[in-house]
């Protein structure tokens, strides 16, 4: 569906076979990219291992993208500007963000879940958060390899 709606098919998981699991049904990690928010995998709640490229073309419409969808689950933002990080993380409507990490998911101790329509119930599954009914938390994963304030880089850092 994301390659008829104009989506880059970068990784196809759909081949995947399990040599332990023959018969099972798996996917294998899947790459979308050049996805747009009209396309129905940008709307829906797609969770891993598919996985979808939005671009921004500045900081604000990113910003906006993660803010306004529907759902809050996770974002990430790749930066070498701490201004950027810090603005980025108080602002997005988002409740589980990543700095210079792709996946944003915390580990047990912390709250697994988003906000909005990605939230499981009234409050969040794992750590204090269910004990926190009225309160909403968002939990920053942050790593920073390089130094700061060098310039925004939009693409995803590779392992080398």
């Amino acid at each position: 569906m994301g390659v008829e709606e104009g989506a880059r098919l970068v990784t196809d998981g759909r081949t995947y076979k399990c040599d332990s699991r023959p018969q099972g049904f798996f996917l294998g990690p899947t790459l979308f990219d050049n996805v747009k928010p009209g396309m129905r995998i940008y709307q829906e709640e797609i969770f891993g291992p598919v996985l979808s490229v939005v671009r921004a073309k500045s900081f604000d419409e990113g910003l906006a993208l993660a803010s306004d969808h529907e759902y809050g689950n996770g974002v990430s933002i790749f930066t070498r500007d701490g201004d950027a990080e810090r603005n980025f993380a108080q602002r997005v409507q988002v409740g589980m963000v990543g700095i210079n990490v792709p996946i944003p998911v915390p580990v047990a101790f912390y709250s697994f879940g988003g906000w909005k329509n990605s939230a499981f119930t009234d409050s969040n599954m794992h750590g204090f958060e269910g004990f926190r009914f009225y309160s909403k938390t968002k939990t920053v994963t942050s790593r920073w390899r390089q130094g700061t304030k060098v310039g925004a880089d939009f693409g995803m850092p590779m392992m080398r």
